[in-house]
C-alpha cells in the first residue's frame, strides 16, 4: 500500500486551498452526489437500547467519546475499561467513569460546555460497531460513582449520555482497514509510536531506550491507580 508524504518531505504547513466550486455547501447538493439510504438504514436509528445493544455493551471494552466546545472546537477521546466498564443506567442512558488520565479533560470541558456527546463502541474481533449519540452531562452522584465499586478506583466524575439516537454501524470501515486482520498489523509495525511522535515534535529530549521505559512505567503507574482502593482515588481523565 502506499505512503503518504509528509510534512517534512516536502510539503507545506498552512491554510488548504481548495479549487474555486469544489465545496459542497448544500444539502441538496450532497443529495444529488449521494444515492438515498436503504430502507433498512433509513429506519435503523432509534432511541432506545435493545436487548442485542445491552448485550454489545455489555462486551465492549472500548469506547470513542466524541464532544464539541463552546467555540466549536472539535475533539475525540479513546476510554478504555474492563468489559462493560460502560454502564447501561436503563434503556435509554448509559454512563462512562472518568478513569486516570492526563488531566486535559478536554471531553468533560465540551460536555460540560455544550451538553451534547457521540459514542463508537468497540468490540474487539467485530466488524460492527454500536454509536449513541444525544444530550450529555458529567455528574459526581454518588449513587451513579458506585457502580464500578469492587472493580475499578472510584471515578472522581461520570459521564451520562442519554440515547437521542441509538444504532449498528455496518462493517465496511473496519474490514477496509483490516482492523483485526493480524496480517495487517505486521504490515503496519513500523508505524511510528507515540514517543516517537513526542520526539517530532520536540516534546522530549531523547527517543531511546531509557525515555521508552519511563513512558512505559508512566503508563503502568496510570492504570495501577484505576484498581479498587479501600480510600476513594482522585482519578481524572482526558
Amino acid at each position: 500500500m502506499g505512503r503518504h508524504v509528509g510534512v517534512g518531505e516536502g510539503l507545506t504547513v498552512g491554510e488548504p486551498q481548495p479549487p474555486v466550486g469544489s465545496i459542497v455547501s448544500s444539502h441538496d447538493e450532497l443529495a444529488d452526489l449521494y444515492r438515498a439510504p436503504s430502507r433498512l438504514v433509513a429506519a435503523k436509528k432509534g432511541d432506545v437500547l435493545d436487548e442485542a445493544t445491552v448485550e454489545f455493551l455489555a462486551r465492549s471494552p472500548f469506547v470513542l467519546i466524541g464532544t464539541n466546545g463552546a467555540d466549536g472546537a472539535l475533539d475525540v477521546s479513546p476510554r478504555g475499561g474492563p468489559p462493560g466498564f460502560v454502564r447501561v443506567l436503563d434503556a435509554h442512558h448509559v454512563a462512562i467513569p472518568d478513569l486516570n488520565g492526563n488531566n486535559l479533560i478536554d471531553s468533560l470541558r465540551g460536555i460540560v460546555a455544550t451538553g451534547r456527546a457521540g459514542l463508537l463502541f468497540v468490540v474487539p474481533g467485530k466488524d460492527e460497531t454500536i454509536r449513541l449519540n444525544g444530550p450529555a452531562w458529567v455528574t459526581t452522584d454518588p449513587a451513579t460513582l458506585d457502580l464500578w465499586n469492587d472493580e475499578l478506583r472510584r471515578p472522581t466524575t461520570a459521564i451520562v449520555v442519554r440515547a437521542a439516537e441509538v444504532f449498528m454501524h455496518c462493517a465496511k470501515a473496519f474490514r477496509r482497514g483490516r482492523v483485526w486482520d493480524p496480517a495487517a498489523w505486521d504490515e503496519l509495525a513500523d508505524a511510528p509510536d507515540g514517543l516517537d511522535v513526542l520526539a517530532a515534535q520536540g516534546l522530549v529530549a531523547t527517543n531511546d531506550a531509557a525515555t521508552r521505559d519511563y513512558l512505559e512505567q508512566a503508563y503502568a503507574s496510570d492504570l495501577a491507580a484505576d484498581e479498587p482502593a479501600d480510600e476513594p482515588g482522585n482519578a481524572a481523565g482526558s
